[in-house]
């Protein structure tokens, strides 16, 4: 592990309680994480007292608030702050200069997302820009699922093309004729399997795919 990378089991500070912070907080408290969630509000704050092991009410962006509760002690933290823009970037750069070695934060749009990362964002997550890519894609009705990354690399869940359907992955060919990666595949009723040359593709079968996004994408089509 890189030096300067904190464990992966260290202690969460997450910083906003609206939908995508409070469903950070959560994902990471049933992973075993200690995390401590801080809002101003402190409806939000009561709300979620009993969910998560510790949490506070405070302005974020006063940065004696967040050293008097500690802030300064952790490795890792998450803003989920989205429409106040001031207070996204505030308590980025607040949390920059008490140390705190990697911050993710949550940007509305690319222009929030540059400056975040100026004052010291270690990552910007575009949440809503995200699940809607994802969302159009399976309602287009090619894919079951579709992650895709910053460099133009993707994962799809997607049926097996016809032309696959009664042979084995050696016998498709898929790699070669789509430039695309078959990582596993689901069989209804069955456990996931990790794709192997002699992996038998049934009419049912989900596959897991992996490459460019437009060759995934165009793979995808073919279902």
């Amino acid at each position: 592990m890189p030096k300067n990378t904190p464990p992966p089991d260290a202690p969460v500070l997450i910083i906003g309680l609206g939908r995508f912070g409070s469903a950070v907080a959560a994902s990471l408290t049933r992973m075993g994480h200690e995390v401590l969630a801080i809002d101003e509000s402190m409806e939000l704050v009561q709300k979620w007292a009993t969910e998560f092991t510790h949490t506070v009410q405070a302005d974020s962006t006063d940065e004696e608030a967040l050293r008097q509760i500690g802030a300064d002690q952790f490795d890792r933290a998450v803003v989920g702050i989205g429409t106040d823009i001031e207070a996204s970037v505030l308590t980025v750069l607040t949390l920059t200069e008490l140390g705190v070695r990697e911050v993710w934060a949550k940007a509305i749009n690319r222009k929030h997302g540059q400056i975040l990362e100026r004052v010291g964002a270690s990552h910007v997550v575009y949440p809503e820009s995200a699940m809607g890519e994802r969302v159009a894609h399976m309602v287009s009705g090619s894919m079951i699922d579709f992650i895709e990354f910053d460099d133009g690399f993707a994962i799809a869940r997607t049926a097996a093309p016809a032309s696959a359907i009664g042979r084995t992955l050696a016998e498709s060919a898929l790699r070669s004729q789509y430039g695309i990666t078959v990582v596993g595949v689901k069989r209804p009723g069955a456990d996931f399997t990790y794709a192997r040359p002699e992996t038998f593709l049934g009419e049912f079968d989900e596959l897991i795919v992996s490459g460019p996004t437009n060759k995934v994408e165009k793979f995808a089509g073919l279902a």
